[in-house]
């Protein structure tokens, strides 16, 4: 594999919700840029089909090999448990790939404080089963509690957060007896962590959230200084790509790289 060091970082989900990890990449990998395709014509993911899913991912991939990246990285749960291998197969030498899903349940099972985990994400996320099956595959001695939360992701793509209507729907999503008396929340959706702090407030602050962007966007660090692929470069132009205008997306995007936001329409999916 011979990749070219200054060529950038291509990151993409199935809307906003990616811009958690992107705006971490960016705040540990200040010099690197980022190319980023938020898919909001089909969000969300989690109740589509895993062939739709390869699909979509498969043609976003393309477009970002395309933009010569050295990287892609699948910032959607859903995207990454149907999709991953997939997209590894399709792309082959011309890039890296990785997906939010190891980083995340590699740090949790080796993490000994944690030992009730509870998971929240979409129902295509959790009907993989794969945090469940990924931790207990390190550690089999962990409690894993997964549940799917789908109405979580068209509300913060709609804007309702710090509100009335978000706090009921994660009042009544939380308050499920299953999740009594965990010591950890996995948020395994890149959105999640949009309204990291509601959900840290309705567990009294007692719970350990776990917000897996920070995770994914150290070990990115990681592989690309183990490959001595750490761009040199100073001032990077991030370029952003929607298949869909939403006000929504440029509103958190702004928020996450503070500075003004040129969104781009590329529908490469259909």
């Amino acid at each position: 594999m011979n990749l070219d060091k200054n060529n950038p970082i291509g990151i993409f989900d199935s809307g906003a919700g990616g811009l958690t990890v992107a705006g971490a990449v960016k705040n540990i990998l200040p010099q690197e840029k980022i190319i980023y395709f938020g898919d909001t014509a089909h969000l969300p993911y989690g109740d589509k089909s895993a062939d739709a899913i390869k699909q979509y991912s498969l043609k976003i991939t393309d477009f970002l090999l395309e933009k010569k990246c050295k990287i892609i990285l699948i910032a959607c749960n859903t995207a990454s448990a149907a999709a991953y291998e997939t997209v590894k197969k399709h792309v082959g030498a011309k890039a890296i790939v990785l997906n939010v899903i190891d980083p995340a349940t590699k740090f949790i099972a080796n993490n000994n404080k944690y030992k009730k985990i509870g998971v929240i994400g979409t129902k295509g996320t959790i009907s993989s089963d794969l945090y469940s099956t990924k931790i207990k595959k390190i550690d089999s001695q962990k409690q894993v509690i997964s549940m799917a939360t789908p109405l979580f992701v068209p509300m913060i793509e709609e804007g309702f957060i710090y509100d009335n209507i978000s706090n009921a729907i994660i009042k009544n999503y939380l308050s499920d007896e299953r999740l009594q008396n965990i010591d950890s929340l996995i948020l395994a959706c890149t959105h999640y962590p949009i309204i990291k702090n509601q959900i840290r407030k309705f567990f009294n602050f007692k719970t350990n959230i776990v917000d897996s962007s920070q995770v994914v966007a150290r070990e990115l660090q990681r592989i690309l200084a183990e490959k001595q692929l750490l761009n040199t470069n100073i001032n990077p132009k991030h370029e952003f790509y929607v298949s869909d205008y939403t006000d929504f997306f440029s509103t958190l995007a702004e928020m996450f790289f503070d500075e003004e936001v040129n969104l781009i329409k590329a529908d490469v999916t259909n």
